[in-house]
């Protein structure tokens, strides 16, 4: 049993499966993917997300504003967000963050936007999906700011270990994607191997950064599988056990996705 703790069902490649969503969820469920977490960028595809998680009992999904969707004077309302965030189904809030690696000159920008994602989940408890990237001090700054009480993930994380245990200091849990299978991922795996078990999360971030055996490929939920299995061998635990520890893990951090 796995949970995809980070996917974009809605932007998917079907045609693997003839233009079926259904299809290539079940495709997932057969190798044990028992749920799936879809998430939300922008204002556009919120209702999107939301209807995915009204229609298939095992996808949930978050709500939010990626910090690379802020171009072009879009801003984020935080009375729109605890709106979206009423929804039974939307279990966090995200995903938001900072990311200067590749709009610098919307820091500022950014930042506000996070600032309103962290207020509204000091207003209703939702934990959040975190995107860092070359943003490593303003990140773990605005978190400690927050000091929020069910904290969030950082999702696809990439950056040292220095940043990973000042974020899982505060409570906040990792999520490692396809990228540690990576050839060039050594300092990714180093991370990975340090991660305490009960703080760790896999994810795909379908359909970006397919894992090895499938890299190059659109990705999608079903390698939620290589990834685990990767981790398992690299941390000398079981399959088992990684698989029942992160489905653990993933339940403890968002408690609605058990409804």
């Amino acid at each position: 049993m796995l949970i995809d703790s980070h996917c974009h069902l809605d932007r998917l490649d079907l045609t693997p499966y003839n233009g079926s969503l259904d299809a290539l969820l079940d495709a997932a469920r057969a190798r044990g993917v028992s749920k799936f977490l879809c998430i939300g960028v922008d204002a556009d595809n919120a209702a999107t997300v939301q209807q995915l998680a009204d229609r298939y009992e095992d996808v949930f999904c978050s709500v939010g504003v990626h910090p690379l969707d802020l171009k072009d004077g879009k801003a984020t309302d935080l009375n729109w967000l605890l709106e979206m965030l009423t929804h039974p189904r939307t279990v966090a809030i995200g995903e938001t963050g900072l990311d200067y690696h590749y709009e610098p000159e919307l820091a500022e920008q950014q930042k506000t936007s996070f600032a309103i994602h962290l207020q509204a989940a000091q207003q209703t408890g939702k934990p959040v999906v975190i995107h860092t990237r070359a943003a490593r001090q303003d990140t773990l700054d605005m978190l400690r700011e927050a000091d929020l009480p069910n904290a969030g993930v950082l999702h696809c994380f990439t950056e040292d270990w220095e940043m990973a245990r000042a974020a899982l200091d505060m409570g906040y849990y990792i999520s490692l994607s396809g990228i540690v299978t990576f050839r060039n991922a050594d300092a990714l795996r180093d991370v990975a191997r340090q991660v305490p078990a009960d703080r760790l999360l896999v994810e795909t971030d379908s359909p970006y950064l397919a894992p090895v055996p499938h890299r190059g490929k659109p990705n999608e939920p079903q390698f939620v599988c290589e990834v685990a299995a990767f981790l398992a061998d690299l941390r000398g635990e079981s399959l088992e056990c990684l698989q029942q520890q992160t489905t653990d893990n993933f339940h403890r951090l968002f408690p609605l996705s058990q409804t």
